[in-house]
Formats: structure tokens, C-alpha cells, sequence
């Protein structure tokens, strides 16, 4: 849970934000460790939203920036896309943007463009796109931090859960959910394993440095065997043909939502 002082500091930063770059931000959650399942007591709020440009502004012949960042302060880090630019992504699957949408932390949700939204995830998903997205991440952190006799002990977290996602995509069980917990309960078979990660998701949520530290056997044993299975395995291409049509109406009713049916000649 989010303490209720750090939510509405949150709340008014984007409110600032939404001043400052005359913007209307409709969503905003909570997409790192925190919506994860595994924070540490100092981790970061990764705070992502969505926000809806004046009219005007999509008619200009020239691109603006369609994306909003703050730097970290107070251990707050907002960063914010354009709703067109993340249709666009989520016409291509996007994961990060998958993940938003289904946060369960969720600071602002104004307006029904998200719920709309959401309806639409079952038809834009790709699992083959997404499988390969955490394939990758799992990949290049697996490479960067537990190779050798000393491993940097938090970032199994940061290696299981791409696994753990990609292999529930493999099961056809859906878009992966967001909660750590969620995938390693319902994926995880060995009794060992889930004990084994069990007990190091608990040290973390504990404060618990965990820095620099020798291997857990068990855990590196999966990763290292789910890492070289996947690599070598052939995954079919995805025939989907979902309506793009559907992204365009909702892009035009959320400007009429927000901006009214007159900002669309004004």
C-alpha cells in the first residue's frame, strides 16, 4: 500500500504537471517494484501516466514532444506519454503499457478512456511480441548482474519475474499480470523453488540490503535452464489482425470527452 501523504504528493505533482505543460493527465499508476509485489522500504515510486494534448495540438505539421518527465525527486520519478503515441504502442502490444493499464495501484484515473481501454487488451495483445520483450529483459539482467560467484542478490527479482511472464505466456494463460506473487504462485511447480523465493521476496520486503552476495543455487538452476530453453525454442508467429479502426475512435472520443465536441472546430 501507498502511505496516503505520498499519494497525495504524487497526486499534486501531476496536477502541477498537468499546469505547467497544459495537459490533461486521465491516468496515472504505479508500474515499478511497488506494482510488482516486491518494493523495498527505500525503493522508488515509479509513477507512469497518460495524458491528452489540446486539439490544436495534434494538427500541427510539426511533431511535438510526446512525452513528459520529471527528474527524481523524494525518491518520485513521473514520466508520462501522449495518449497517440501510446495508442501506437499498444497497437504493437506494448508491455510496459500492458502493465500500466492493469496496475493495481492506480493514483488517477479520470474519465472512461482507460476503462474503454482495457476493454480493447484481449484483441491488441500479442504474446509472441510480449514473450520476447521479457525474454530480453530477462536475458540482458541475467548477463549484467548473476553471472559469476557473486551475484547482485535483489536482482533476481529483476530476472524472475521476465521469466516467470514469459512463461506464462507460453501456458496461453493471457496478458501477464502485473503482481510477482501472482505469476510465481501459478507458474512456480517445485515446492523447493517457491519456499527458496519465498523466503528471499520476504527479506526484501523486510529492508533487507541485498546487495552483493554468493549464489542461491536453486533459483540460478531455473533461470539458467528456463533462459536456455526458451532461447532455443520456436515460437509461432502471431495471425492476429485486430481493428486498428477501434484505437482511432477511441483517440477521437477521448479529445471530445476531455475537450469538449467544440474544441474539435475552434
Amino acid at each position: 500500500m501507498i502511505r496516503q501523504e505520498i499519494s497525495d504528493k504524487i497526486k499534486k505533482l501531476l496536477s502541477e504537471i498537468e499546469k505547467e505543460e497544459n495537459v490533461y493527465i486521465f491516468y496515472a499508476c504505479e508500474s515499478g517494484s511497488r506494482a510488482w509485489g516486491f518494493p523495498s522500504t527505500d525503493s522508488d515510486y515509479d509513477v507512469r501516466f497518460l495524458y491528452i494534448n489540446p486539439f490544436k495540438w495534434y494538427l500541427s505539421i510539426d511533431e511535438g514532444r510526446d512525452v513528459i518527465e520529471r527528474p527524481i525527486s523524494d525518491r518520485i520519478d513521473l514520466s508520462g506519454w501522449d495518449i497517440k503515441k501510446a495508442l501506437k504502442l499498444f497497437r504493437k502490444s506494448n508491455p510496459p503499457l500492458l502493465e500500466w493499464l492493469q496496475s493495481g495501484i492506480i493514483y488517477v484515473e479520470k474519465s472512461s478512456i482507460v476503462a474503454r481501454w482495457r476493454k480493447l487488451i484481449p484483441e491488441f495483445y500479442s504474446p509472441i511480441a510480449c514473450l520476447y520483450h521479457y525474454l530480453h529483459m530477462a536475458q540482458g539482467n541475467f548477463r549484467d548482474y548473476l553471472r559469476g560467484d557473486q551475484v547482485w542478490t535483489k536482482k533476481y527479482f529483476y530476472i524472475l519475474r521476465p521469466i516467470l511472464a514469459c512463461l506464462w505466456i507460453e501456458r496461453k494463460l493471457g496478458p501477464v499480470p502485473m503482481g510477482f506473487e501472482i505469476l510465481a504462485d501459478k507458474i512456480i511447480q517445485s515446492a523447493d523453488l517457491k519456499s527458496e523465493v519465498a523466503k528471499l521476496l520476504k527479506r526484501k520486503r523486510e529492508g533487507e540490503e541485498l546487495s552483493w552476495g554468493p549464489q542461491i543455487p536453486i533459483i540460478n538452476t531455473f533461470i539458467e535452464t528456463e533462459i536456455n530453453r526458451l532461447e532455443n525454442k520456436k515460437f509461432s508467429k502471431n495471425n492476429r489482425r485486430p481493428d486498428r479502426e477501434k484505437l482511432n475512435k477511441l483517440f477521437l472520443s477521448a479529445l471530445i470527452e476531455i475537450w469538449g465536441k467544440d474544441s474539435l472546430i475552434n
